[in-house]
């Protein structure tokens, strides 16, 4: 990386002069020592330990101090709550602003494949592309599975339970130097060479033709355009002397083995930050050897400034990856455990927020709401219970699943609820998105594009769109029969210009807010009892790289079915056991509570069924948690 950046980019006085600018804490002996790494390495950092601000901090003193006109830095992570929260701090000052455009990249894994490999590879071919995204695919596959020439597949889809995921998962997969179809998780129920198998890679292939794509085809695209062009891996690795890869613990195998083709060979200084933790990826046990993060030796951050004592104390019993004692110096937080039974579950969320209401400082509350988070959005068929969010939260719509009952604007108040919280902007704005979709359906041809397709001039229709998006998430709790009345008809106009084509509208009809409460994710409650902020419900999963003031994580049925997530938790907590001796389902499902158990500056709340909880509640007491039996009440 000779003459990419001056030589004293990290020099003692100008990271000190950098951290005064930003006004930030001053820096620990293992934060100074990654600052001031030039070489390939891993950093494991635990939950809060500044780890996106240190992040900041480098690229600002890189961006000081790059000289080169061609080549830059390269900043993948794998959300896009991690890429923006990394870009809007590089923005904050002059000298970072030069790295959010040529020659250098900051982005998803994703965006980055998209950009430098996968379009490039479909554009070549004479390919427009029209949507990456999966649900977009979905809908296309679906409406041309009733074409005549797939009439055998048709039928078989049709036979079989849950068949038309056999349609929608339909994805490119790199095999012998070719592109092949197979599902989106396992192999099709058939081979290749049937008549059903031959329709679903025509089916396919013509989607593909017509620039409709899923996201994981991208991969397969673009490990195939590296097949055939190797010059394009060293032309990439020069363009970036210096990568950093953060929510490292999140690549999937396919991530790591393209990454590990560009880079992983070339001189280019790769540094890999994350939590192993906090990996929520099925398949992330699967990568080993050069590519395994962290590699042995790797840094550490074990302090975490977001919380204190008690919530790293139970941090440090829950990380079953990877054994970490995390040392908490944030805020003094309080953990604590509700106890129900079926009568009393819908009790869960009125009482955490009232404790929140009362444990939390109301402008901390105001600026990050109460989140309710659990593993599993819907009820399954089982007759265990509790299963899901929705058992706690009579109502709950999972985000971005538009369902028929609910109307247009029911769907804008809470996804604005969401989008004003800051919990999730970015999906809130893609939840209301899929539900207009759904309400203007086009009558012939493809759906409406995903939300990053639309254009951004306010001249052009999907730029109106937009505004009017913006309109609804902003305001569309307030309006009025009459306000919702001019927004539905100047909606019918953009769409259908958005469109080309006809539209056929369903739920656009006014209700008023308060007949909706219970559908928007809230819980029937007396007025009296309503703190200053309500909670925002959702998965787990899309919390990961949030910061709550107050979190409570409910009890849900793990994947197998046979077990509760939080009790195990409990139980691990309170009998001291061995993460690594317990079965790989009951790992994976702690892992998602220690995720979700991470998030909170100053209340944690873990819901468990008193039935199988009550046991571990001495123990609890004694190491100072807040213990409170709901079915005494």
């Amino acid at each position: 990386m000779t003459g990419a950046y001056l030589s004293d980019a990290f020099a003692t006085h100008k990271v000190e002069a950098m951290v005064k600018l930003l006004g930030l804490d001053p820096l620990d002996a293992e934060q100074w020592d990654f600052l001031q790494s030039e070489t390939t390495q891993d950093l494991q950092a635990a939950p809060g330990s500044g780890k996106t601000t240190l992040i900041g901090l480098k690229l600002a003193l890189m961006a000081d101090a790059w000289t080169s006109v061609t080549c830059g830095v390269c900043v993948l992570s794998h959300t896009n709550t991690a890429k923006n929260e990394i870009a809007d701090r590089v923005a904050s000052l002059a000298a970072g602003r030069s790295l959010l455009r040529y020659p250098h990249f900051i982005g998803t894994i994703q965006s980055f494949v998209h950009t430098f490999l996968a379009l490039p590879a479909v554009r070549a071919k004479g390919v427009e592309v029209r949507s990456i995204d999966d649900a977009a695919f979905e809908t296309a596959a679906i409406r041309l599975l009733q074409h005549p020439n797939y009439s055998t597949l048709r039928s078989y889809v049709e036979r079989q339970h849950d068949g038309t995921g056999i349609v929608s998962g339909a994805t490119f997969t790199y095999k012998g130097g070719e592109l092949v179809v197979t599902g989106a998780t396992r192999e099709p129920p058939f081979r290749a060479e049937t008549a059903s198998g031959k329709q679903l890679s025509n089916l396919k292939w013509s989607l593909a033709r017509r620039g409709v794509f899923r996201y994981q085809d991208m991969y397969a695209i673009a490990h195939q355009y590296l097949a055939e062009h190797p010059g394009i891996v060293p032309a990439v690795s020069a363009r970036f002397p210096f990568v950093l890869l953060d929510e490292m613990q999140d690549t999937s195998v396919t991530q790591h083995e393209l990454l590990d083709l560009i880079f992983a060979s070339s001189p280019a200084v790769v540094q890999r930050v994350g939590d192993t933790n906090q990996g929520i990826y099925s398949d992330a046990d699967a990568v080993s050897g050069p590519a395994s993060f962290p590699l042995p030796g790797a840094a550490e951050l074990p302090v975490s400034r977001r919380f204190g004592p008690q919530i790293a104390a139970v941090a440090s019993r829950l990380a079953v990856r990877r054994p970490q004692q995390v040392h908490g110096a944030g805020p003094d937080g309080q953990v604590a455990v509700l106890l129900f039974d079926e009568a009393t579950a819908t009790h869960v969320v009125p009482t955490f927020e009232r404790m929140a209401a009362a444990i939390v400082p109301e402008d901390i509350l105001l600026r990050r709401p109460p989140r309710v988070l659990g593993a599993r959005q819907d009820r399954g068929g089982s007759q265990a219970y509790p299963q899901s969010i929705s058992c706690y939260v009579p109502g709950y719509t999972p985000p971005g699943r538009p369902m028929a009952h609910r109307i247009l604007i029911d769907t804008a108040r809470a996804a604005g609820t969401q989008w004003r919280s800051g919990a999730n902007s970015h999906e809130a704005a893609t939840e209301l998105w899929n539900a207009l979709r759904a309400s203007f359906a086009p009558l012939t041809g493809e759906a409406l594009p995903a939300l990053g397709r639309l254009e951004r001039s306010a001249v052009t229709s999907g730029g109106k769109v937009r505004i009017l998006l913006r309109e609804l998430l902003t305001h569309g709790s307030t309006f009025s029969e009459a306000t919702w009345g001019m927004i539905a008809e100047q909606l019918n106009v953009q769409m259908e210009l958005l469109a080309d084509r006809p539209l056929k509208t369903v739920g656009l009809e006014f209700t008023p807010a308060a007949e909706v409460a219970a559908a928007v994710g809230g819980v029937p409650r007396d007025s009296a009892a309503v703190p200053a902020v309500r909670s925002v419900p959702g998965t787990i999963q899309s919390a990961k790289g949030e910061t709550h003031a107050a979190t409570l994580i409910l009890e849900c049925l793990e994947k197998t079915g046979k077990k509760f997530d939080v009790t195990e938790a409990l139980r691990m907590v309170a009998e001291g056991s061995d993460p690594q001796r317990e079965l790989k389902s009951i790992r994976a499902a702690v892992q998602l509570v220690f995720v979700g158990a991470t998030r909170p500056t100053h209340l944690l709340v873990l819901a468990a069924h008193r039935d199988r909880s009550q046991r571990y509640a001495k123990v609890m007491i004694d190491a100072g948690w807040d213990v409170r039996d709901l079915t005494e009440h």
